[in-house]
């Protein structure tokens, strides 16, 4: 029954809502900002993670088995 108390919950709230809303002037306000915020540090942290990861790897390519090499010339 949680389910039913959250529902019951969220229907008292939503006069209350209703009744501060101005129709002309909707903004995310704070907690917009904050969740912008939040997620704007979390990619930075990310980015500056691969950065340093990438650093760390050294890849040298193996030649293709499946091609003949190349004779390399003689020095004369």
């Amino acid at each position: 029954m949680p389910d039913m108390s959250a529902h019951l919950a969220l229907t008292q709230l939503v006069p209350f809502a209703a009744e501060e809303l101005d129709k002309n002037k909707v903004t995310p306000g704070v907690l917009g900002f904050v969740v912008f915020a939040v997620l704007a540090l979390a990619v930075w942290f990310l980015m500056k993670s691969m950065n340093r990861h990438m650093g760390k790897v050294s890849f040298e390519e193996a030649p293709d088995p499946t091609t003949t090499p190349s004779p390399t010339p003689s020095p004369k």
